[in-house]
């Protein structure tokens, strides 16, 4: 019996050997899948650690992408200890004889356990959800500047909008030369420039006088749905953000409003604050060589200061609206 007993419990503790040596060599091949798995993608050490979330330029967009970051790894945590607990089940708790096990109807404390850990886990990300959208959400009393977003089909309009003294970095009520709201306005033609000031709260008002459509720039990592009559269809139509950078940013029409739909994009132009007040000023003067107000993009090239002050679009481009010249294009092109 003794040599018996000797001859199980080694045999015992070679089975757990081979198992915890199958286990490192699992672990070992898992982790060498996972590091040849994102140099192979070619993600930059700040996308691995995002997991797919892109880089914003706003704080609201850093405050989401913190929630994403702690979220999924609250998620793989979870999903780690699950498949943990599994391997474990499956191998220290395999058949090991005809004979049935004891049976348990009923264990309270485990019970207990499983139901209150996911009740604290959705808890907490619930939490983390509510604070992080209030924070996007949020409006100060006094943004440096307002801005009428007019949507139709198919361009923007920006009109400067401020019901507050020029006082404290905010910007007055904006007029051009003639006296009349300072405003960009797109066409087929030409892309609309929306020039903002860096480092500084903006207000965006939104409205259409058409169909529904969307205010989005990826950058910002945040749309907002673009109604005519808002108030009448109970909706926000007022968000706040500071764009955190200069430099030009695509923005597009985020909801399927029609035929141009794809082609209804603008630009948004962050200035540094010193820039912007002399776009400001340059924008309420006469241009001496078209006796005309200025332009957003002449006034911005009167600025002179290279890519950043680039009179027309640099992040998207003009479309046609000639459908018989836009299908002939395509023909020579072969499509």
């Amino acid at each position: 019996m003794g040599f018996r007993a000797a001859s199980g419990k080694a045999e015992g503790r070679g089975v757990i050997g081979v198992v915890r040596f199958r286990a490192s060599r699992l672990l070992k091949v898992a982790g060498l899948a996972g590091m040849v798995a994102v140099l192979s993608s070619g993600c930059s050490v700040y996308q691995a650690f995002s997991f797919g979330w892109p880089e914003g330029i706003t704080p609201q967009a850093e405050r989401m992408r913190a929630l994403w970051i702690w979220a999924t790894v609250a998620a793989l945590a979870v999903g780690l200890i699950v498949a943990l607990l599994i391997m474990w089940t499956v191998t220290f708790h395999r058949k090991k004889s005809d004979e049935m096990p004891r049976q348990f109807q009923y264990n309270l404390p485990l019970e207990i356990i499983y139901t209150v850990i996911p009740f604290v886990i959705v808890a907490v990300l619930f939490y983390f959800t509510v604070t992080a959208q209030d924070f996007v959400l949020a409006k100060v009393d006094n943004p440096a500047l307002r801005v009428r977003v007019v949507a139709f089909q198919w361009n923007w309009d920006f009109e400067y909008l401020q019901d507050k003294p020029g006082r404290n970095g905010i910007y007055p009520v904006q007029r051009t030369a003639d006296g009349e709201p300072l405003s960009t306005v797109g066409s087929s033609t030409t892309i609309p420039l929306l020039v903002v000031p860096a480092h500084r709260v903006v207000e965006y008002r939104l409205i259409s006088t058409d169909v529904l459509h969307s205010f989005y720039v990826p950058d910002f990592l945040f749309k907002r749905d673009v109604f005519p009559d808002p108030d009448k269809n109970n909706t926000d139509n007022v968000f706040q953000t500071t764009v955190q950078r200069p430099g030009a940013f695509v923005g597009r029409c985020a909801e399927l409003c029609g035929t141009y739909h794809s082609m209804m994009n603008f630009e948004l132009r962050a200035l540094p604050p010193d820039l912007f007040d002399r776009y400001l000023a340059l924008r309420a003067q006469t241009n001496s060589r078209t006796g005309r107000s200025y332009t957003a993009g002449e006034a911005l090239a009167a600025l002179n200061c290279g890519q950043l002050c680039a009179p027309e679009a640099v992040t998207t481009s003009p479309f046609n609206t000639d459908r018989t010249a836009r299908d002939a294009q395509q023909a020579q092109s072969g499509h």
